[in-house]
């Protein structure tokens, strides 16, 4: 079911900025995005970038020791988000960095939240072509480091943002 509403073409730039990892200079890797969170907006008819929600990564190892850990508290308690990650995760051959594209839908939101958000999703998803990895969240307890690195590669997964899992 579409719900008709838009994306905003910064939410599509943020997108592309992160998928696409040019040879940078070390500045410009520090303002790289490591996560960024989505919302509609307050007439519910676009998706925007949520202001002051992201995790930049010069951010790591400065004011942010655990990125993913600090991505799961930013994201609201009682509301739905869509969020990007860029996930670090290694398996017994190589390490990788993808992004996985995360629906927020946590049980204490509001259920018109729900419907909207999970019926808008589609719409986010067209514009983040190129997409491998997707999860749906409805608490913290499913955002935890064993659950994504399931939807990362499942026992192929040995570590996940340093961690092993």
């Amino acid at each position: 079911m579409a719900s008709g509403v838009q994306v905003a073409d910064e939410v599509c730039r943020i997108f592309y900025d992160m998928k696409v990892r040019k040879c940078s200079t070390p500045e410009e890797i520090k303002k790289r995005k490591k996560a960024v969170i989505f919302c509609l907006s307050e007439d519910k008819k676009c998706i925007v970038v949520e202001e002051g929600k992201e995790i930049l990564v010069g951010d790591i190892g400065v004011t942010v020791s655990d990125p993913f850990k600090q991505f799961v508290q930013m994201l609201p308690e009682k509301d739905c988000r869509y969020a990007l990650y860029d996930a670090s995760f290694e398996t017994k051959e190589s390490k990788k960095e993808e992004l996985m594209f995360v629906l927020w839908a946590p049980d204490q939101a509001p259920l018109k939240s729900k419907m909207i958000y999970a019926s808008s999703k589609d719409a986010i998803k067209k514009k983040f072509q190129g997409i491998k990895h997707e999860c749906q969240a409805n608490g913290p307890e499913d955002l935890n480091r064993a659950y994504i690195a399931d939807k990362l590669g499942g026992s192929l997964i040995v570590a996940f943002e340093g961690c092993p899992v």
